[in-house]
């Protein structure tokens, strides 16, 4: 692989019987997502959705880490690209159109801001014990946007919700599975078999069944996560334009602590 694809990075997709792997791969710069990867990664995710013989999706990452999150000069510096999802194309933060089947997700390493969006836009995760998440979109000046805001209080409760969001905290793998943000650790390198087999077992049972079963248990929440998701564009609106954000985003290119003022 040349330098420059190591750089730009990549989202592909493996097929194994009825499981469809899906791989963060961008090694070289911690899985941090380009805007083109963000579009590979909804197309992976509506190959899944949309293949009838595909019944299970395993998302996973190449090296240490899961993925550091964005890489935040491709999406908010002068030369940032913005690229729309094709129109019906699945979300991969499960906020408008969400993947039918069920998704295992394995992390490993660094679990930063969207990367615990997508996994909890997923179903179950198997987290590596060296796994270290933080949900510090807040410490930029900007806010959670993918779903975090309402996901860790529908997996976690509100308590352990607003202690790491408002924290803006790094934890652990084992703190994700006392608050029910992971299902499963296992020891570093162990994830992605682990995720694997657990995603056999569900292609094991009847697939319409499997689909529906997901289905019925996301109306009992879909109520509350549309009245959720429906504040989001005014929620981008206030932080996005204040001058906080443009000082987080700044601070965090030029390596500098942020200081912020409440405007």
């Amino acid at each position: 692989m040349s330098e420059t694809a190591v750089q730009v990075g990549r989202v592909r997709q493996e097929r194994h019987g009825h499981i469809l792997k899906i791989v963060i791969d961008n090694p070289g710069k911690m899985n941090a997502f380009s805007p083109e990867m963000m579009e590979e990664l909804s197309a992976a995710f509506t190959v899944l959705d949309r293949d009838d013989d595909l019944w299970v999706g395993v998302l996973c990452s190449e090296g240490e880490h899961f993925t550091a999150g964005l890489d935040m000069p491709k999406f908010f510096g002068p030369k940032a690209v913005k690229l729309d999802r094709p129109a019906g194309n699945i979300d991969p933060f499960g906020l408008e159109n969400r993947c039918r089947k069920p998704v295992v997700t394995a992390i490993q390493g660094v679990c930063f801001t969207i990367g615990i969006e997508i996994m909890l836009a997923g179903d179950i995760v198997v987290a590596a014990d060296n796994a270290r998440l933080c949900q510090m979109e807040s410490k930029r000046g900007i806010a959670p946007l993918g779903g975090a805001h309402f996901r860790y209080v529908t997996r976690a409760g509100w308590g352990d919700a607003m202690y790491h969001l408002l924290l803006c905290d790094e934890f652990t793998a084992a703190e994700a599975h006392r608050i029910g943000l992971v299902q499963e650790v296992v020891a570093p390198g162990q994830q992605v078999e682990r995720a694997m087999e657990l995603a056999a077992i569900i292609a094991r049972n009847a697939p319409l069944g499997i689909q529906v079963t997901k289905e019925a248990g996301l109306k009992f929440i879909e109520a509350g996560e549309r009245a959720a998701i429906d504040v989001i564009p005014a929620i981008r609106a206030r932080v996005m334009e204040s001058q906080d954000a443009k000082e987080g985003i700044q601070s965090f290119v030029e390596r500098r602590a942020a200081v912020f003022q409440g405007r």
